[in-house]
């Protein structure tokens, strides 16, 4: 269940900042704000009220207002506090990290210390459900909550039967379970559905398998520590036929732009490439059956234009 080295590498290549540049934010909040002048600006104009552009500008200035109100004063203590949160977790599981040049006795995990860092990781992992659409914070709180669970493995192993530590740590093991669930499940769906849709929106081939793959990578990570998991196992197979169909549709489209150039041929030739490589996708039978019979029928259409041409020439 724990995480190796080259695994946490791979997740930290999908970190995203924690922390919305102010560039971005207050374009946004302009745009809002605009948007927000004209609106009370038309409708105060529809009801012929007086110069309407008094109270819109008003209205509009409290929106744009309330915009610096929120990221500097609310989404700032809420980042601040997470932030605090992390350092405080990250300080008591460095102290209780198992340095071999430590006694046995000093590497054990008290009471005390395992309510601490559960505490802190509750503290963490609240402050990233409140910035829940950044997968950022859910990405580092899976992965606090996996060092707990490894150092949580280590002490389970040699706790006595009789030991007041080992219901703490039993508890422990649950509440940090759940919420390491929780958080993985969070940052793949975000990651993965953005990835989804920069792959949509991008012009190339090459650029939407890139971004498609990367996706599907995500979810491939998430699966490793939930294997079971039908939502992930849903959108992996979702994500691998979304690939298959732009690499399909990849080999259909030069086999079209082949039959304008005249190379009938060569589109042909295409056509056999995308059906050898639909017959190796895990496509649903009735999708892969319609696309099938369309390139079967584009193949059989180039041939009889081929043979008339061959005709015309002889």
């Amino acid at each position: 269940m724990n995480a190796t080295a080259e695994f946490k590498r791979e997740l930290r290549k999908y970190r995203r900042p924690f922390w919305l540049p102010a560039s971005n934010y207050y374009v946004l909040a302009i745009a809002v704000t605009i948007a927000f002048f004209f609106l009370v600006w038309g409708i105060l104009q529809e009801g012929r009220g007086e110069m309407p552009w008094i109270p819109a500008g008003i209205s509009a200035s409290a929106v744009l207002i309330g915009a610096v109100v929120l990221r500097e004063i609310i989404l700032r203590r809420a980042r601040n506090r997470y932030l605090s949160a992390q350092k405080q977790l990250d300080e008591n599981l460095k102290n209780i990290a198992r340095n071999p040049n430590v006694s046995q006795t000093l590497r054990k995990l008290s009471i005390e210390q395992n309510a601490a860092i559960i505490k802190e990781i509750e503290k963490k992992s609240e402050a990233a459900r409140i910035l829940g659409k950044l997968s950022e914070g859910h990405l580092e709180v899976f992965e606090i909550c996996d060092e707990y669970l490894r150092i949580n493995k280590n002490e389970l192993e040699t706790v006595g039967a009789g030991s007041p530590r080992l219901a703490a740590l039993r508890r422990g093991k649950d509440k940090v379970q759940a919420m390491h669930r929780f958080h993985l499940l969070a940052w793949a769906e975000i990651e993965s559905r953005g990835l989804t849709l920069e792959a949509k929106n991008r012009v190339t081939i090459s650029e939407k398998l890139e971004q498609a793959q990367r996706a599907l990578t995500v979810l491939d990570s998430a699966l490793q520590f939930y294997p079971e998991e039908t939502e992930l196992i849903e959108s992996a197979d979702a994500l691998k036929e979304f690939i298959a169909s732009i690499k399909i549709s990849n080999w259909m489209e030069k086999a079209e732009r082949s039959a304008f150039k005249g190379n009938y041929k060569r589109a042909m030739s295409h056509y056999r490439d995308a059906l050898f490589f639909l017959a190796r996708e895990n496509l649903q039978r009735s999708e892969k059956d319609v696309v099938a019979e369309k390139i079967n029928s584009e193949i059989a259409r180039l041939r009889e234009i081929v043979e008339l041409d061959q005709k015309k020439r002889r």
